[in-house]
């Protein structure tokens, strides 16, 4: 690698960092290619990705952004899961980690918040940007479906009762 794909590479990723709600970084202990090849289909799926790059490299690209605190993170092999939502990242993480002894989770920032492990764990417990917007929109949606219901009620009422009255007459 030359001096100017290091910069082009050290752009990229401070632009990344630039757009991510949340960054988490994660220790490879030995994926295969299968499963690394796994891991980013599901950070896909979930709306993140997953990027091993260099370490200084990536130091380089976090000066400057609200992840600066992370560089003490980056020894050893180590990639970067990054996504806008602040759950999605840690969730798909997460929940790979549990499958193989062969990633780990090292630590993250949400923002300038740095994260623990146990706090990307505790990050990826969370409902996800779509699933609190789904809950909203259910919360707001009851009291109109409520109200529809009871405007309804005594018309429904009222047609029974008259259809009562018309089979009591027809037999």
């Amino acid at each position: 690698m030359d001096r100017s794909q290091k910069a082009d590479a050290v752009a990229a990723l401070n632009a990344t960092f630039a757009e991510s709600g949340v960054v988490v970084v994660t220790r490879n202990l030995g994926l295969s290619v299968a499963q690394s090849t796994e891991l980013r289909t599901k950070m896909r799926e979930a709306g993140a990705s997953y990027k091993v790059s260099k370490n200084r490299l990536a130091k380089l690209a976090l000066k400057d952004t609200d992840y600066e605190g992370l560089g003490e993170l980056l020894t050893g092999p180590t990639a970067l899961a990054t996504s806008t939502d602040p759950v999605a990242a840690a969730k798909a993480a997460v929940d790979f980690a549990k499958t193989t002894d062969k990633l780990e989770i090292v630590g993250g920032s949400m923002g300038g918040q740095m994260l623990d492990e146990a706090g990307v764990k505790a990050l990826a417990s969370m409902p996800s940007l779509d699933e609190l917007r789904g809950t909203l929109v259910g919360l707001v949606n009851a009291p109109a479906t409520k109200i529809a219901r009871v405007v309804n009620e005594p018309a429904s009422k009222l047609a029974r009762v008259f259809g009562a009255y018309g089979a009591k007459e027809a037999a």
